[in-house]
């Protein structure tokens, strides 16, 4: 079985997080991806930090399995070797700041003169107009204008999330757009225009905050790992200095809980507890309760009474353990991709085709690729020699 997306050709003019992600999603399957870089310099994702082997983690985790080229594109050549580019290309994916590319001549409507069947995939922090159009979009400031700092955290601190999570979710809208407008133009022939915003894209990603809050008139408060409506739930620590997150969500539940976790099925029946909304009022007192019974065992054991009475629960797993998380291990979940500094291990993509081959293939090194791309475009030896002499290409 082939991937769904051998043989498309996706030109990248990205930087950062959320274009290279999305584009790395369709290189994931099959895709073959053309990254144009600047010379010299590239991505500046490249130099977050050298802790890969000397490579960004960042750029190591959204670039594998693409092509870099690098060109100058403020040199007064390289209009014509972009569309030239273009031209044979599915879908075209961008995230520099507004108005950028249509002052390189790359703008959605340029692009699709030149070539009607290209899907055009523009990403930007806060959409192409409006007052907040120009702003910086950095992922923080994007949590903050989004209101997820506003319910994350605890109740006297706002926290922001600890991943980029703004610009992973203007990547999956970017990816899972693109997907459908090829889909789309199996049936017209034609390509299109998809505007991504990051924030409108963690705006809907607050959904039951946002609606909540909006009809019902009162905000859900912070609560670190605790449930507004829901008692007990959140992080309870072991004896051995690990911590258990645990839910209970019905009566039948709940009577488990007492019996078979906390040794005393009469607390069921405690006035305080007895009902859902009178845990919630009573909150405090039964943390301290369960807090008292889970520290005084260790993880595992706490585990397997959780287990035993049916309660869902999970580890907290620290990153430094997550790499060797069993479900991980088990299911082979690692496979090494080439690099500028060798063979790195990396996460297999989410998805899975059965039968297909997943495509793991290497994080490349500045303009790597750009002698290959520019003889696939037809440039002669020549050519491509006065394009390096004039520093067009590097």
């Amino acid at each position: 079985m082939s991937l769904p997306l051998e043989g498309t050709v996706v030109v990248a003019l990205e930087q950062a997080v959320a274009g290279p992600f999305a584009t790395r999603q369709l290189a994931d399957l099959g895709a073959r991806v053309i990254k144009v870089e600047r010379p010299r310099v590239g991505d500046f994702a490249r130099s977050y930090d050298e802790t890969v082997n000397g490579m960004s983690s960042a750029f190591f985790w959204a670039n594998r399995s693409k092509e870099s080229v690098t060109f100058d594109l403020k040199h007064p050549d390289a209009i014509q070797v972009m569309q030239r580019l273009i031209s044979r290309a599915d879908v075209f994916v961008q995230n520099l700041a507004p108005g950028a590319t249509q002052r390189l001549g790359l703008g959605s409507d340029d692009l699709r003169s030149l070539n009607p069947g290209l899907i055009v995939c523009n990403i930007t922090g806060y959409g192409t107009e409006g007052p907040y159009r120009d702003k910086k979009a950095y992922d923080l400031l994007i949590q903050a204008e989004a209101g997820i700092l506003s319910v994350t955290g605890t109740p006297q601190d706002p926290a922001k999330v600890g991943i980029s999570v703004a610009d992973i979710a203007g990547g999956m809208y970017a990816y899972s757009s693109v997907l459908a407008a090829l889909f789309d133009r199996t049936r017209t022939g034609d390509g299109g225009v998809i505007d991504i915003s990051l924030f409108d894209s963690l705006v809907e990603w607050m959904s039951y905050p946002l609606y909540y809050t909006e009809y019902g008139g009162k905000t859900p408060p912070r609560m670190g790992t605790s449930h507004p409506t829901i008692a007990p739930y959140g992080s309870f620590r072991t004896r051995d200095g690990h911590e258990l997150l645990l839910a209970v969500q019905s009566e039948r539940e709940w009577r488990n809980f007492c019996t078979l976790v906390l040794g005393d099925e009469s607390v069921a029946e405690d006035e305080r507890f007895r009902s859902m909304s009178r845990r919630v009022a009573n909150r405090t007192e039964l943390q301290e309760l369960i807090g008292e019974r889970l520290g005084a065992v260790e993880m595992s054991e706490a585990i397997a009474l959780l287990e035993g009475a049916d309660i869902a629960s999970a580890h907290v797993t620290p990153v430094g353990e997550l790499a060797r998380h069993p479900q991980l291990v088990t299911r082979d979940r690692w496979k090494n991709v080439g690099s500028p500094a060798g063979p790195v291990a990396a996460l297999l993509p989410p998805a899975v085709f059965r039968g297909a081959e997943p495509r793991m293939e290497a994080v490349p090194g500045l303009g790597a690729d750009t002698e290959a791309v520019l003889r696939w475009l037809g440039y002669t030896a020549a050519e491509r020699a006065q394009m390096q002499t004039t520093g067009l290409s590097a």
